[in-house]
Order: C-alpha cells, then sequence, then structure tokens
C-alpha cells in the first residue's frame, strides 16, 4: 500500500497572532506632569513667570532708584527740601522752552506731575499728620488746601495745548504757587515742627515718609 504523500494545501492554516504595535511617544505638548498640566503649557507658564518676576524686579529697582535721593538724606525736612529743589529745576527747564518744543514741554511736564504726585502723597499721608498730631492744625490744613491749587495747575496745563502762546504763563502760575508754599514750609511751619520732636519721632517720620514715597515712585 502506496504511504501517503504530504499536500501543502492541507498545511495549517490558523492564522498567526499579529505582534501588537509598538505605542509611539506622547508629544510633548499631549504630555502630562503630576499635576495634570501639559508638559508645554507648564514650560510657557514657567517663562511667563519668570517674565512677571523680572518685571516686578525692574519695577521695584526703578522704584528705589526713584526715592534713592530722599531716602539718602536720612531726615524727612532734608528729604522733603531736595525734592523741592529737584521740582524747581524741572520748572526752570519748562521755563526755557518755546511754543515750538512741544515734545519737551509734555516730557517736562509728565515729570513734573509724576514729582509732585510722589512728594504730595509722602506729605498728605505723613508729614501733615504728624504736624496735626503735634498741635498745630491750622498749619497743617493751610498746606493741604494750597496742594489743591498745584493740583488745579497741573490739571490746566494738561489739557492745555503744549504749543499754546499762554502755556508759559500758566507755568509761571504754577510756579509762582510753589515758590509761596515751599517758603512756607522751608522757613516758617517745618523748622520749629522738626526741632521740637524727638530724635526718635523725626527718625519715624522719616521712616514712614520713605514708606509712603515709595509707594509712588
Amino acid at each position: 500500500m502506496a504511504s501517503p504523500t504530504h499536500d501543502d494545501s492541507k498545511a495549517d492554516t490558523k492564522p498567526r497572532a499579529r505582534k501588537a504595535p509598538t505605542p509611539k511617544p506622547a508629544s510633548p505638548a499631549a504630555a502630562t506632569d503630576k499635576a495634570g498640566f501639559g508638559g508645554s503649557t507648564a514650560a510657557v507658564l514657567g517663562v511667563a513667570a519668570v517674565g512677571v518676576f523680572a518685571g516686578l524686579a525692574a519695577n521695584l529697582g526703578r522704584k528705589a532708584a526713584v526715592q534713592a535721593p530722599s531716602a539718602m538724606t536720612g531726615d524727612w525736612f532734608a528729604a522733603i527740601k531736595a525734592e523741592h529743589k529737584a521740582t524747581l529745576l524741572l520748572m526752570d527747564a519748562m521755563a526755557k522752552t518755546t511754543d515750538k518744543n512741544t515734545a519737551k514741554r509734555a516730557t517736562l511736564l509728565m515729570q513734573i506731575k509724576h514729582a509732585l504726585a510722589k512728594h504730595a502723597f509722602m506729605e498728605e499721608m505723613v508729614v501733615y499728620p504728624a504736624l496735626r498730631e503735634a498741635g498745630d492744625p491750622q498749619d497743617a490744613d493751610k498746606l493741604n488746601h494750597e496742594h489743591g491749587y498745584v493740583k488745579q495747575y497741573l490739571y490746566e496745563l494738561t489739557n492745555l495745548e503744549k504749543s499754546s502762546p499762554v502755556f508759559l504763563d500758566k507755568v509761571a502760575a504754577l510756579r509762582a504757587e510753589l515758590d509761596k508754599h515751599i517758603a512756607e514750609e522751608e522757613n516758617e511751619i517745618f523748622p520749629p515742627f522738626h526741632a521740637k520732636l524727638s530724635d526718635a519721632k523725626n527718625k519715624a517720620i522719616t521712616a514712614a515718609a520713605n514708606k509712603e514715597a515709595f509707594k509712588l515712585a
């Protein structure tokens, strides 16, 4: 009897198991950290945070530089006199402009407004209240009232055309108001007030004045 021959057509046709495909690594945008934020999102947030902190540091540095001349005097009355002098120098520069110097006038006015705003805020928040506390509410109220007129002139100069032929007249009126106010503070009111205070009280006013002025520096 002939031996059976092998029939290839009848070979085992059982399908072989397919090898599972290797999963592709997730893209950086899809990867998440433990907090559930995308890796790229976290990176963006990190960069943004660095930018914010850098901006804050730069702003604090600018404020410190602006306040430094006053703070370095070591005394609130000396600081006030130094700020008066600096503001009057800006006023002198403004008085030398012409109707054609519109950009320069705008820049100087911005600097004058900033200097006076910081100065007035410090006086109104610290020095004038201390003056009232020391028994002189009349002078404190008078000086505070005069600040209102200074602000009125600044308002009018801000809204006046910088090329206006009456611009310097308004500047001169502001200068006259400042000269009067400064003379009262430096020659009449603050010297006896400063002299009657103890060293500890003068130091406390100085520290408080620098703290408040720094806010608007």
